[in-house]
């Protein structure tokens, strides 16, 4: 046995025993912080002024917000952090909207939560109140989330607390479907904020009993192909690009997929031909792919395109032997990239990790580790600290015009943000 190791603990259990005593540190952290008078202060805080968050979350969710058309919710944004006391309030070229709170490093802290919904512009946007509960397209996802974000950014001008990173919050539009986390990008392509930006608190949709820690890679494409066309009678054995497509979809929905990690393909859209006794010109599908390995992702795209290929292969030559007299059909195949969202997690022993668990503890609040498809899908593919977790509350029916948020536990939720910001940041002196 070596003579460094305590009697009873294996040579190897030196990680695990440095682990536990993180553990412990941390929490101790997390409870002093708990215990401060300013920030049992901000608590009472929460439970004041529930009926602002309600109101700020009913005013958002009545605004537009279709991918690309988020303007007019990003404007309404930057009014907000402007009243609630945040520094530098502007929006950047893709329409993210952002706002600091000081602090004393150069580094920030940040805190986002995508302004977007997956609803287009024509959507009717009824959005009512019913005690407790709120419903309406968007106002838990991500509602909640901007709901929170607004309240921890006024609570700071209300109570001083001094933590030593600043803060910045951000809007961020684009998460949501072909958006593909275009506002996420942006941020971590603008030299201010690429390096300087240590820590990403991610808001999306209510709960307090997740942290998306791991990112769910995922890509998109549309398939069109395309041939001469014709009368099902008289141009019979003519190419049909609906054919083609059903021989590739077979043929690649047959390629193996791994159970660990896991990894998933689908065929969500088929679209094309005119009448059942026409050859389509065009057809069309959407593919998705999905893994936490940028690795499976390539090899499965690739699958893909060898299984297009394969089908036009077999299609055209059918019907050059159907018509041997004629010249060769012309048929083509384009694929086109709509959604491209990175894979990635964090380290076991990531220190944003640490703390979120610490600060679970600390309120007695059960939360599993979970693997989605979130804005915190950018930082996390670059090996930057990230997480994403809810706004608080309880909510359900995303993406349907039936959706509802119940603020009921939305303080929970509050406390969870703020201790874990605080924790990140640092104590300011």
């Amino acid at each position: 046995m070596s003579p460094n190791v305590p009697h009873g603990e294996s040579p190897d259990s030196g990680p695990a025993v440095k682990y536990a005593a993180g553990k412990e540190v941390m929490q101790r952290e997390v409870a002093h912080l708990a215990a401060a008078p300013e920030v049992r202060s901000a608590f009472n805080w929460f439970r004041a002024n529930e009926p602002q968050l309600l109101q700020w979350q009913m005013e958002m969710a009545r605004i537009p917000a279709p991918p690309f058309g988020e303007s007019a919710r990003g404007a309404w944004l930057a009014e907000r952090f402007r009243e609630v006391g945040l520094d530098d309030v502007r929006i950047d070229d893709v329409g993210n909207v952002f706002g600091t709170h000081p602090g004393f490093g150069r580094r920030y802290v940040s805190l986002s939560a995508h302004i977007d919904t997956v609803f287009p512009a024509n959507t009717p946007l009824n959005i009512r109140n019913q005690g407790s509960r709120i419903y309406g397209p968007g106002v838990s996802d991500n509602g909640a989330g901007v709901a929170a974000m607004l309240g921890i950014a006024a609570l700071l001008r209300a109570v001083r607390i001094r933590h030593a990173l600043p803060f910045v919050f951000i809007g961020n539009v684009g998460e949501e479907g072909e958006g593909d986390l275009r506002g996420m990008r942006h941020i971590f392509s603008t030299p201010r904020w690429k390096d300087s930006i240590a820590y990403s608190l991610v808001l999306d949709g209510a709960g307090a009993d997740t942290i998306v820690a791991e990112a769910l890679g995922s890509r998109r494409f549309e398939v069109i192909v395309r041939g001469p066309g014709g009368h099902s009678w008289s141009d019979f054995g003519a190419p049909n690009p609906i054919v083609i497509l059903a021989k590739a979809i077979d043929t690649f929905t047959a390629t193996t997929v791994p159970a660990t990690p896991k990894t998933t393909v689908n065929v969500g859209v088929i679209r094309g031909g005119t009448s059942v006794n026409s050859i389509p010109e065009s057809a069309s599908m959407k593919v998705d792919i999905r893994s936490t390995s940028m690795t499976e992702m390539e090899r499965l795209e690739g699958a893909l395109r060898q299984a297009l290929n394969r089908a036009v292969e077999d299609v055209t030559m059918g019907a050059e032997m159907h018509s041997p007299a004629q010249k060769r059909p012309a048929v083509s195949c384009e694929v086109v990239v709509i959604g491209n969202r990175p894979a990635g997690e964090l380290q076991p022993g990531a220190r944003i990790l640490q703390i979120v668990r610490a600060v679970d503890v600390q309120l007695g609040n059960a939360a599993q580790v979970q693997r989605a498809s979130t804005d915190a899908n950018v930082p996390l593919s670059m090996g930057r600290e990230a997480v994403a977790i809810g706004g608080g509350g309880s909510g359900g029916g995303a993406h349907t015009l039936q959706e509802w948020f119940d603020s009921n536990g939305r303080e929970l939720g509050l406390k969870r943000i703020l201790l874990t910001m605080l924790a990140l940041a640092g104590v300011g002196e």
